[in-house]
């Protein structure tokens, strides 16, 4: 059954996947009395060639992110030349050697998680006189093997950003596989109450209705919009 809901939804054209996705959003947003125009779509293209990129921005998509500093190099510096109104989006793991390249390219940084990042972020801001936007990815599930400041310190890391100077807009998270997202959604909403950051970068493409009930104004949808990973 998996498979062949894989298979219908690789079948149908980018513009068609698109719409209903945002139909979804829509009604989720209706049901959660909040105005869908306040929730960004970030179309996840990882993996996804720049063709399968041009044919979701020519359905009206803007809004993209990527996993990787060099995939995403290779792919969208021609894209951004040609529509200057993309808005690219870092949502994987950051190294600080990469710090440069990132800062240079995206317009949001979403995987900010720790001091000696923040410094060779700012470093590189300051130097590039370029200001990306930054949100604080916490582990709200304290996985070992997963990127983002713990729960406990994520104040006083946020605290330390702001006094750097660095220009924080949000908080994101990814939900532990196998647990209820809407628990971390929650934590998310709540710590971003408490330290002033009201936008949320949360939900994928298997619980981003969910995370429109409890606050998402960032939603990183890439199977939903593109078909199976290659």
């Amino acid at each position: 059954m998996m498979g062949e809901s894989a298979k219908s939804l690789d079948d149908r054209a980018p513009a068609e996947r698109l719409a209903q996705v945002r139909a979804a959003i829509a009604e989720a947003a209706a049901q959660a009395k909040r105005d869908p125009a306040e929730i960004t779509l970030v179309a996840v293209s990882k993996t996804k060639p720049a063709k399968a990129v041009e044919e979701l921005i020519a359905a009206g998509q803007r809004v993209f992110g990527e996993n990787r500093v060099q995939e995403a190099q290779a792919k969208f510096p021609a894209l951004q030349e040609r529509f200057a109104d993309l808005e690219l989006h870092l949502i994987g793991p950051l190294q600080t050697n990469k710090a440069k390249e990132a800062v240079a390219l995206f317009d949001v940084i979403e995987s900010l998680d720790r001091p000696k990042l923040a410094k060779a972020l700012l470093k590189e801001m300051e130097k590039q006189d370029r200001w990306p936007r930054c949100f604080v990815q916490v582990n709200t599930g304290a996985e070992e093997q997963k990127a983002g400041v713990l729960p406990a310190e994520a104040p006083a890391f946020i605290e330390a950003c702001r006094e750097m100077g660095l220009p924080l807009e949000g908080l994101m998270c990814i939900p532990p596989l196998g647990e209820d997202p809407a628990i971390h959604f929650a934590f998310l909403r709540e710590l971003g109450r408490r330290v002033g950051l009201g936008r949320l970068s949360m939900g994928m493409s298997g619980d981003y209705e969910i995370a429109v009930r409890f606050g998402a104004t960032h939603l990183r949808v890439g199977t939903a919009l593109f078909g199976a990973r290659d």
